[in-house]
Formats: C-alpha cells, structure tokens, sequence
C-alpha cells in the first residue's frame, strides 16, 4: 500500500525533479553506508529500502524518457 502511494507521487513528477530527488537517495545511500561501515548505524533494513527507491526513481525516468520519443 505504502510503495503504490510512493510510485504515484513519482509518476506525477517531471523528470528534472525526478533526477533531483535520485541524486538525494543516492547521497543518503552514501551516508547510510558509510553510517554502517563504522558501526553507527541502528537500521540496516533502511539501506535496502533506498535501493529499491534509487531503481523505482531510476525505471521511472526511463519510463518517461521512453514516452517522450
């Protein structure tokens, strides 16, 4: 319920935001990682939960990229 919210509000973005919000997963992806590699990090499931935004971000840009020719 909660993944088929986030994926309608990424559809309803355009592609610039879309890269824009892809760059801040992707840092935070940075983060969690290095947060994990020195031990500080609490919710490891979280840096899975990223990844799967990042590819959802990622398919979604494609998706529109594909549209738009």
């Amino acid at each position: 319920m909660k993944t088929s919210k986030y994926l309608e509000e990424l559809k309803g973005k355009t592609v610039a935001d879309l890269n824009a919000q892809l760059v801040e997963a992707k840092k935070e992806l940075f983060n969690l990682r290095f947060q994990n590699a020195t031990n500080q990090l609490d919710n490891t499931s979280r840096i899975k939960e990223v990844r799967k935004n990042i590819a959802r971000i990622q398919t979604i840009i494609t998706e529109k990229e594909k549209v738009a020719q």
